[in-house]
This record gives structure tokens, C-alpha cells and sequence, in this order.
């Protein structure tokens, strides 16, 4: 076995650090190379979770057994289909309390490669060396802004009806590929697709100003469910995070088409992109905006697309 650990201390309360541990779910907001998480199971203390997330280049995906214990905040995981070369992976997570001063948030890994080979046992150790500076960095970041949390973070979703199936709503947004022919604040897509249903997209849109911003972005598809969740690898200047969730849901009238997002806004960013004096409640209201204009476009697109199929079918 292979042993790492690494360490940070915590300017916040440990309540607050253990929360952004506990709720794996909300990961990809909060870490980089997390791109999604579903939760597969959950009884309060133990949960399976689907992971995916980047490396290398590279889009990963595991399932993870995590137990909780919130009374000595610490959450022990396991990797229990890890990915070669990696043949085990497990670790802990401890928030310790250190009075006076900030807490100490610790972070360490177990792990076994195929064939105990130095080079795949190097590799692995450096993609984790990297990832956990990397957590440890945001959780340090977000919870030392636990007071301005509620500002920095917002949600919301925008719907639109279609009287439609759910299989053409859902071929349209699969389909992005064929967006810059059909979007018009879409002048180009590049997408691969290594995966089946694991896209990787680099996007140039059109803002209502007429500037031109770049966006790279991971999606995970679920066609079945109807539904694709993505996460921004490259945002613009004033999200720290963006991830985000296209939804379609069948009724008995026909389908409603879901938006979703999740942002993380950077604060020091809100005066360069606004002017002086923009606050956060600004910052708000111009992404909520932004966001909303440019994925309610998209959805009365694909309701267009769909009930023109259906008409002709």
C-alpha cells in the first residue's frame, strides 16, 4: 500500500468544513476536477456514490462507498471498482478542532496498483498529490467565506412546456454537435466523445453585448432518464463554478424541459466585469440573467425542433 497525506488549516468554524465534506453532491461546484456526483444510496451514515471527475485529461468515473461519522467529523471512503492501474483506493477525511486557532482539515489516501508497478505507483501519487492540494484549496477558500456563502452562491431553473416526447426534447440537446446550426448565439462547437454519454464540448456564444465568450465544459448523459448534467471547466471571468442540469420530464399533457444552475460567483471579479461600486446583489441578478436568457433560448429551440418532428411524424 501507498500512504499520502496532506493537510490544511482552516480559518472557520469545523461544523462548516465537515458540511462542504459531507455532502458529496455538491462537489462539483465546490472542487475542480469533480465533474459529477450521483448518489446511489444513502441511510444516513453509509452512501454508494457514482463519482465523476477529470485526470489527465481524461474523464474518470468510480463508484465510492463513503461512511460518515458527524459526531468526530470524519469521513472514511472507498473506491470499490477503482480504475487501473489503480487496484484499491481508500482514504479519510478529519476535521480537527484546535483551540485556539483554525481547525486542521486532513486528507488521506491508501492505495494499490496493478502489479505494485513504480511508474503507475508514481502517476497515481501525483494525480493525487494534485487533486488533494487542489481540495483542500477550494474547501479552504469556500469556508473561510462561510459569513458570505448565501451571496456567493446561487441556484435557479427556468421551464419551458412542449408538446412533444421526451425522446425529441432530449435528441436536440443530446445533439450539440449540430448547435451552431441551429443556436444562434452558438458560432462554434468543437465535441468529443471518447465515452458513450461522457461529452467534451469547447463552445464559443455570442452575448447580447456582441462579445464573444469561450466555454469548455464536461457532460454526462443519461438518456434514459432524459436528462444531462455538465459542469464548466473554463468560465467566464465572473463564476468561480458553474455546473448545471437539462432536464426532461414526461406528464400526461406532454413535457416539460428543465434548465438548471449552480454558480459559484468570484467575488474579486464583480467590479471588473460591472463597473465600480457592482456588489454581489448585481453579480446576482447579471448572471441569473445572462444564464437564464441564454438556456430559455435553447429550450424554446428545442421545443420549436420537437413539435415540428411530432407535426410531421
Amino acid at each position: 500500500m501507498h500512504r499520502t497525506s496532506h493537510s490544511v488549516e482552516v480559518d472557520a468554524p469545523a461544523g462548516v468544513v465537515y458540511g462542504l465534506i459531507s455532502d458529496a453532491r455538491q462537489w462539483p461546484l465546490f472542487f475542480p476536477e469533480n465533474v459529477h456526483v450521483e448518489r446511489l444510496e444513502f441511510d444516513g451514515t453509509n452512501e454508494r456514490l457514482r463519482m465523476w471527475a477529470t485526470a489527465d485529461g481524461r474523464v474518470r468515473s468510480w463508484i465510492s462507498e463513503r461512511a460518515q461519522d458527524p459526531g468526530a467529523r470524519c469521513v472514511e471512503f472507498r473506491q470499490t471498482h477503482p480504475q487501473l492501474p489503480v487496484t484499491t483506493m481508500r482514504g479519510l477525511w478529519t476535521v480537527e478542532e484546535r483551540a485556539p486557532g483554525p481547525i486542521l482539515l486532513t486528507l488521506r489516501h491508501d492505495f494499490a496498483v496493478h502489479g505494485d508497478s513504480a511508474g503507475d505507483a508514481a502517476w497515481v501519487e501525483q494525480v493525487v498529490d494534485t487533486d488533494s492540494r487542489a481540495q483542500l484549496a477550494s474547501l479552504r477558500s469556500l469556508a473561510e467565506r462561510w459569513k458570505r456563502f448565501d451571496d456567493l452562491v446561487l441556484s435557479f431553473e427556468d421551464a419551458v412546456r412542449v408538446q412533444a416526447s421526451v425522446e425529441s426534447v432530449y435528441g436536440f440537446l443530446h445533439r450539440v454537435a449540430d448547435w451552431p446550426t441551429l443556436i444562434p448565439h452558438v458560432t462554434r462547437l468543437d465535441l468529443t466523445e471518447d465515452a458513450p454519454g461522457v461529452q467534451l464540448m469547447s463552445m464559443d456564444t455570442l452575448t447580447s453585448g456582441g462579445a464573444v465568450h469561450t466555454t469548455e465544459s464536461v457532460r454526462i448523459c443519461f438518456p434514459h432518464a432524459g436528462r444531462i448534467v455538465y459542469k464548466q471547466t473554463e468560465t467566464p471571468v465572473l463564476m468561480e463554478a458553474h455546473t448545471g442540469e437539462w432536464n426532461v420530464v414526461p406528464d400526461e399533457d406532454g413535457v416539460t424541459a428543465l434548465a438548471q444552475h449552480n454558480v459559484v460567483l468570484r467575488e474579486e471579479a464583480v467590479e471588473q466585469v460591472l463597473g465600480a461600486g457592482a456588489d454581489l446583489d448585481r453579480a446576482r441578478r447579471h448572471v441569473r440573467e445572462a444564464l437564464g436568457r441564454s438556456s430559455t433560448a435553447i429550450l424554446h429551440l428545442a421545443r420549436q425542433h420537437a413539435e415540428l418532428v411530432t407535426r410531421e411524424a
